[in-house]
């Protein structure tokens, strides 16, 4: 539910409750539910490694401290993903191995951590890649905001699941996409678009100038690129 604050839980009896209300203050509403995940905040699991056995460091968030190259202290020792920095996410390790095998190999290895994806698997789902406004703000980066609803997507009303919207931020001198926010149906599927977007470089004029296949959901994206500059056809 969007637009929706968390109030109590109460797993007393054989099911569990989760009292809820409107974000904006409302009326309080109980959902029943078999089970309820909660997924907020990891950290590195370091600990049974026998890291000290080896003198290997860690950071005092438990992440084994390393160089740009990957490697340790210990230089034939690489380490890459949930034990070190930046995000924990599968993809991101991923890209982690391959640039670490390019080191060894060839002394050359790349990963743009700013355009890797972050999913929510929630309903809607939430995606986005790069930036949000409130980091563009801390650092006095002048951008430019569009956005569009699913609503407004012939898709997403024909599968009658069209809550959200896709939001594009890009600098406001150079058009230069500098983050993607989804939340809705297939937001996990298209933000790859973004990812590719943000990895090149492009503008939002490059992607608002970019066919996409009627009807799709992916339409939203490209209407997103187009209310950048106040040009949404279907908003």
């Amino acid at each position: 539910k969007l637009n929706t604050k968390v109030m109590e839980g109460d797993d007393s009896g054989s099911d569990v409750k989760i009292k809820v209300e409107a974000a904006k203050g409302g009326k309080e509403e109980t959902l029943d539910a078999d089970v309820v995940l909660v997924a907020i905040g990891r950290r590195p699991y370091t600990a049974g490694l026998g890291l000290e056995n080896i003198g290997l460091e860690t950071d005092n968030r438990g992440r084994i401290v390393i160089d740009q190259e990957y490697r340790t202290k210990i230089p034939h020792i690489r380490v890459i993903g949930d034990v070190t920095f930046g995000p924990m996410l599968a993809h991101k390790a991923e890209e982690e191995a391959v640039a670490a095998v390019e080191f060894i190999t060839k002394n050359y290895g790349h990963v743009n951590y700013g355009a890797i994806p972050s999913v929510m698997y929630t309903h809607p789902e939430v995606a986005w890649v790069g930036q949000n406004e409130a980091e563009l703000k801390e650092a006095g980066v002048k951008y430019k905001v569009g956005s569009f609803p699913f609503s407004a997507n012939s898709r997403a009303k024909t599968n009658l699941d069209s809550d959200g919207m896709v939001k594009f931020l890009a600098d406001a001198e150079t058009d230069r996409i500098l983050g993607i926010h989804i939340v809705g149906p297939n937001a996990g599927e298209m933000i790859a678009e973004g990812v590719l977007a943000l990895e090149y470089g492009a503008s939002s004029e490059d992607v608002a100038r970019t066919s996409h296949a009627h009807p799709t959901l992916a339409e939203a994206f490209k209407e997103a690129a187009m209310a950048t500059h106040g040009k949404a056809i279907h908003y």
